[in-house]
């Protein structure tokens, strides 16, 4: 079991890294339903694009003449370049994100990935614990992310980890991820066992992260050693549960876990029993999985 102290660091560390927005932000609306949400300075900012937004005190709308996810599409895909040449984003992906009222719903339009945050929208993103069984133990397969990534370079993250794009399953996206960042053949990575999902809603430099992680769980051989394919990734480690926890707690030196992943680990650790269930930090650790969201009465979670 993880110590005390382990478990309160993890709680102070997460519970700051991923606190709810203290800023008020704007609805990007189509009809009634928000479609994202923006600051007062990256709304104004949209304001100059006035045959694509009517930017209000309350709320940002569609012109009227962007009836159609495809004229919405195109649009926006004007927008986010002239923002990301003015370098208001992180490194263009050259990939889509669906903005949908609910996961895998017909999409209102879709966004550049490099936007996401900008517009506050809700992204989905899936998550592989890579595990071993090691002398009736478990142990985690943990990356390390290249430091040439435009987000948390260099830090440590889950085995797999990746943005679900438009177009693409959740089944699909950790069987791609998998093979890119970790070797991991595809006929292997379909054994990835879903664990259900966590949720993330924070301010970030480059905007609103409003998330949900599609956590899996995969169990590899004992001789089986990652291998990254696309670059992404710098190099990997195999830790046990209980270090993985020390890992977790980190918010500062060469190892500090992405904020994303540490709340994957700290669900993994939690469902298999590394976290006893009546340490005093367990119910707090728990609640950490699913944060209320603020954005809930206009935007479907």
């Amino acid at each position: 079991m993880i110590d005390g102290a382990t478990l309160s660091a993890i709680r102070h560390r997460l519970s700051a890294e991923l606190a709810p927005p203290e800023h008020s932000r704007r609805p990007l609306l189509i009809g009634r339903e928000a479609t994202g949400w923006l600051d007062d300075f990256r709304a104004q900012r949209l304001a100059a694009f006035d045959d694509v937004f009517d930017v209000r005190d309350e709320a940002l709308t569609f012109s009227r003449r962007l009836d159609t996810a495809a004229v919405r599409t195109a649009a926006l895909d004007r927008v986010a370049r002239t923002l990301a040449n003015e370098g208001l984003l992180t490194a263009w992906r050259g990939e889509r994100y669906a903005v949908a009222p609910a996961f895998e719903a017909p999409p209102w339009f879709e966004l550049e990935r490099a936007a996401a945050r900008y517009f506050g929208i809700h992204s989905y993103t899936a998550h592989v614990n890579g595990l071993v069984r090691r002398d009736g133990a478990i142990a985690m397969w943990i990356a390390r992310r290249s430091p040439t990534k435009s987000i948390d370079p260099d830090r440590l993250d889950n085995l797999v980890a990746g943005g679900i794009a438009a177009g693409h399953s959740v089944a699909a996206t950790v069987i791609k991820e998998a093979w890119e960042e970790a070797g991991i053949a595809a006929t292997v990575a379909a054994g990835a066992r879903p664990a259900g999902a966590v949720r993330i809603c924070r301010e970030q430099p480059d905007g609103l992260q409003r998330e949900s992680i599609f956590v899996h769980d995969l169990w590899l051989p004992a001789g089986f050693v990652p291998a990254g394919q696309d670059g992404e990734v710098a190099g990997h480690r195999l830790v046990p549960l209980g270090e993985v926890g020390r890992l977790i707690a980190n918010d500062e030196g060469p190892d500090v876990v992405t904020a994303d992943a540490a709340l994957v680990m700290l669900d993994c650790l939690l469902r298999h029993g590394a976290i006893a269930p009546n340490a005093p930090e367990y119910v707090a650790l728990e609640r950490l999985r699913q944060p209320p969201d603020p954005f809930a009465p206009l935007a479907k979670a």
